[in-house]
C-alpha cells in the first residue's frame, strides 16, 4: 500500500489542490454569507434605535406649539397661499396689544407664512370663543420711513395703511387701517396704531373706525442692513391686529356652545396687504409668490425613512376617532437589487427580525387628543442591504473567479504535465530497449517556458546525449572488443606454436607458455583494455626519483624519443611508487608530447621539490590542447581520437598514465602555456607516506 501511494504522488497532488482549492471557495462563501448575517444584525439594531429616535422626535415635535398647531390644521399643507387661509392656534387668544407676547406666540407656534425679502404673517383663531370671534393677523416687513394720519384727518391715503380683505361664508369684510402715531413716537423707534376703517364693496369708507377693529405697528429704530442712513434706511417693521368677522360673532353670541373653530373656518379667503402714501405699489402683499407655508403634518414625511407609515387619528372628547394623516416614507433608493440575492439575505437568521416594529403615541390638545402611530419596515433592510451587497458581489465574484482560474493554470499547465511526466518516467523501465539498451521517454506536450518545460527540455536533451553515448560506446566497444580478439589470437598463435615444440606437459617451459596464454586470455579474451588497466596492481616501493628521471632521460632516445633533457636538481628525492609503472607514465607522456612537438625541438622535464610532495614538470613545444578537453583528454579513448586511424594511437596512454600515478597516490594535470603544453605529475615524498 505504501508503494501504490508513493507511486500515485500526481494523484495525491490533484487530490490536495482541488481539496485547497474547494475549501478555499467554501471559506470565500461562507466568509461572505457571515460577513452579510453581521451586517443584517447590525443593520437591524441600528434601525431599531434610529426608528425609536424618529419616533420620539416626531412626538417632541407634535407636544409643540408648532406640532400642535399641525395637528390643529391638517389640512393646512393641501391648502394653496394665495390666497391666505387662517389657522387655529393652540391657545385661546394672541395678545395683540404686546408686541413681545404677539411676536412670542407667533414664532412659538410657528404659524407664519414666509416671503422672499423677509415678510411674513400669520393669520389665525384661537382654539376656543370664549375670547371673542376674532381673528388675528401678525405679520412683519422692511419698510422705510413711516408717514402716519392725523386723527380727523379724512385723507387716509396719504398715510401708511394696511388693507385687510377677507371672504367668510359668501360674505366679504373689509378694512383700512391707517397708521396714527401722535403723540406715539419713540425715540428708538415708531410706535402707532392702526385705525380700522370699514370700506364698501365700492370702495367707499366709513367716516368712523371701526371700534372692534385694533391694531398696532411697531418700526425698530436701527436699519434693517448695516451701514444704511438711518433717515432713510429700510428698518424692520411688526404690525399686530384682531380683526372681527360678524357671522363668526353672531354665531357664538346665538349658541350656548357654539362650533368652535367653525367648521369652514378652512373655506375663508384673507388677503392683506400694506401701502406706503399715494402708492398703488404694496409694500407687502400675502398675495406675493415664493411663499413658504408653516410647518404641517405632510412636512413629516421627511422624517420617516422609506417603507415607514405615519398614522395620526383625532380622538375627539366624545370618544370618536377620525383619521386625519397617513404617511409613508418616500423610497430615496435607486434600482432594483438581484431577487436571489433579496431572498438570501431575507433568509438570514436575526433575533427579533420577524417582529413588527410599531410606536404609538397619544397627544393631548385644547380641542383634542391625537394618536400618533409609527410602523415600521424591516423590509426595506433587506432590499437596501441586496442593494449594498450588490455592489460588493462583483469583489466576491472576482476572488470566485481568481480561485476558478488559479485552479484551471494549475491543473492544467502543471498538474496535468506533471502527471503525463510522472507516468511516462514510470515507463521508462519498460520502454528501453532490450536488444539496443536505449532510453525511450515520450516528452511531447511538456515544453514550455517555466520550470516544469524547462526540465522537460533538459531531460530531453539529457535523454539524447545518454543515447548517443550509450550508442558510440557501442561502437567503440565493439571495434576494440574486435581488435583486442585480433590482437589475443595473433599472440596466442606463435604461443600455441611454442606448445607444439614443447609438447612434453613435463617440460618445466610447458608451464610458463601456459600461464602466458591464460594471461592473453583474461587481457584480451573478454575483457575490455580499461578494465585490464583499472584493475591491474602495483608493486610500490621506495624509488629515486632523481636518478630515475636522469635514467630515463639518458635511455629516451635508444626508445624512438630523441631530446629529451633533464634539468637535474641535485640530490636524490624519495618517492613512494613501482619503478616499472612509473616509467609506463614517464613514457607515455614522452611519446604524447613527441607525437605533437615539432621536428628538432627539445623535451624538457624538470624537477621541483616542496614540503610535501614533489612535482615533475613535463613540456614540449606545439599546439595547445583544445579547451573544450579539458580534463577528459586523460579518459579512455579521447586523447588523439581523431588520429584514430594511426596505428597505435587510441587514447590510451594518457589514461594509463593518470591510473597509475592514482594508484601511487599522485596526480596528473596537463596546462597550455605560450609555446606548447606542459604535463604536472605530483607525487608525495616517501616521508608523507611513512
Amino acid at each position: 500500500m505504501k508503494k501504490f501511494w508513493l507511486g500515485r504522488t500526481p494523484f495525491r497532488l490533484r487530490i490536495f489542490f482541488r481539496s485547497a482549492f474547494l475549501a478555499l471557495a467554501v471559506a470565500v462563501a461562507a466568509l461572505a454569507v457571515r460577513v452579510l448575517e453581521e451586517e443584517k444584525h447590525r443593520s437591524y439594531a441600528s434601525y431599531r434605535d434610529v426608528f425609536r429616535e424618529t419616533a420620539e422626535q416626531i412626538s417632541s415635535r407634535l407636544r409643540h406649539p408648532t406640532g400642535q398647531l399641525a395637528l390643529l390644521n391638517p389640512s393646512a399643507g393641501d391648502k394653496s397661499l394665495t390666497p391666505i387661509h387662517p389657522l387655529v392656534l393652540p391657545f385661546s387668544a394672541i395678545d395683540f396689544d404686546d408686541r413681545v407676547k404677539a411676536r412670542q406666540a407667533v414664532e412659538m407656534t410657528g404659524c407664519s407664512v414666509q416671503y422672499p425679502g423677509g415678510g411674513r404673517i400669520c393669520v389665525a383663531v384661537g382654539d376656543t370663543a370664549s375670547a371673542g370671534a376674532f381673528l388675528y393677523i401678525v405679520g412683519e416687513f422692511d419698510s422705510g420711513p413711516l408717514a402716519d394720519h392725523s386723527i380727523g384727518d379724512s385723507d387716509l391715503d396719504a398715510a401708511h395703511h394696511v388693507d385687510v380683505d377677507i371672504d367668510a361664508r359668501g360674505h366679504r369684510y373689509r378694512w383700512l387701517a391707517a397708521l396714527e402715531t401722535a403723540s406715539l413716537k419713540q425715540s428708538s423707534g415708531v410706535h402707532g396704531r392702526l385705525t380700522g376703517f370699514t370700506k364698501a364693496a365700492d370702495g367707499h369708507l366709513e367716516s368712523r373706525p371701526d371700534r372692534d377693529f385694533r391694531g398696532w405697528l411697531w418700526q425698530d429704530g436701527r436699519c434693517a442692513t448695516d451701514g444704511g442712513d438711518e433717515s432713510t434706511c429700510p428698518k424692520r417693521t411688526f404690525y399686530s391686529m384682531r380683526v372681527p368677522v360678524d357671522d363668526w360673532r353672531v354665531e357664538s353670541t346665538l349658541s350656548t356652545r357654539p362650533d368652535w373653530p367653525p367648521a369652514d373656518l378652512a373655506d375663508t379667503l384673507i388677503h392683506v396687504a400694506v401701502l406706503a402714501p399715494g402708492s398703488t405699489v404694496p409694500i407687502f402683499d400675502s398675495d406675493s409668490s415664493g411663499a413658504t407655508p408653516p410647518f404641517s403634518l405632510t412636512d413629516l414625511r421627511t422624517q420617516i425613512h422609506a417603507g415607514e407609515r405615519l398614522r395620526v387619528r383625532r380622538i375627539s372628547r366624545n370618544g370618536g376617532s377620525k383619521p386625519i394623516a397617513d404617511l409613508v416614507g418616500e423610497d430615496g433608493e435607486a434600482g432594483n437589487p438581484p431577487l436571489l440575492l433579496t431572498r438570501l439575505i431575507h433568509q438570514l437568521p436575526v433575533e427579533g427580525y420577524d417582529q413588527p416594529l410599531e410606536a404609538t403615541e397619544r397627544i393631548s390638545t385644547p380641542l383634542a387628543d391625537y394618536v400618533v402611530t409609527l410602523t415600521g419596515d424591516v423590509r426595506g433592510l433587506d432590499r437596501n442591504l441586496s442593494l449594498v451587497a450588490s455592489r460588493l458581489s462583483w469583489f466576491v465574484a472576482a476572488m470566485f473567479m481568481a480561485i476558478g482560474l488559479t485552479w484551471f493554470a494549475i491543473e492544467v499547465g502543471i498538474i496535468r504535465r506533471i502527471t503525463l511526466l510522472t507516468r511516462r518516467a514510470a515507463a521508462i523501465r519498460r520502454s528501453v530497449d532490450a536488444d539496443q539498451g536505449l532510453i525511450k521517454l515520450d516528452l511531447e506536450g511538456l515544453g514550455g517556458s517555466d520550470e516544469l518545460g524547462l526540465l522537460s527540455g533538459v531531460l530531453s536533451d539529457l535523454m539524447n546525449r545518454v543515447n548517443d553515448d550509450f550508442k558510440r560506446e557501442q561502437i567503440r566497444a565493439a571495434r576494440e572488443k574486435d581488435m583486442w580478439h585480433a590482437v589475443g589470437h595473433e599472440i596466442k598463435s606463435p604461443l600455441q606454436s611454442l606448445m607444439a615444440l614443447h609438447g612434453n606437459t613435463h617440460d618445466p617451459s610447458r608451464r610458463y607458455i601456459e600461464r602466458m596464454q591464460q594471461a592473453v586470455h583474461i587481457l584480451y579474451g573478454s575483457a575490455s583494455p580499461s578494465e585490464a588497466i583499472l584493475s591491474a596492481s602495483l608493486s610500490v616501493g621506495s624509488v629515486d626519483l632523481q636518478a630515475f628521471l636522469r635514467h630515463v632521460a639518458n635511455n629516451a632516445a635508444e626508445a624512438g624519443l630523441p631530446d629529451v633533457v633533464f634539468e637535474d636538481a641535485g640530490g636524490p628525492v624519495i618517492v613512494r611508487g613501482d619503478e616499472h609503472s612509473l616509467e609506463d607514465v614517464v613514457a607515455h607522456i614522452l611519446s604524447n608530447a613527441a607525437r605533437y612537438r615539432p621536428p628538432g625541438s627539445a623535451i624538457r622535464i624538470t624537477l621541483e621539490r616542496e614540503s610535501t610532495q614533489v612535482r615533475i614538470l613535463i613540456h614540449n613545444q606545439g599546439p595547445p590542447i583544445d579547451s573544450s578537453l579539458g580534463d577528459r583528454i586523460f579518459d579512455y579513448g579521447v586523447s588523439g581520437v581523431s588520429e584514430a586511424g594511426q596505428a597505435g594511437n587510441r587514447g590510451q596512454g594518457l589514461f594509463v598514465a593518470r591510473t597509475y600515478l592514482a594508484k601511487m597516490g599522485g596526480t596528473i594535470t596537463a596546462n597550455n602555456k605560450s609555446d606548447g603544453v606542459e604535463f604536472s605529475l605530483v607525487l608525495p615524498l616517501a616521508t608523507q607516506l611513512s
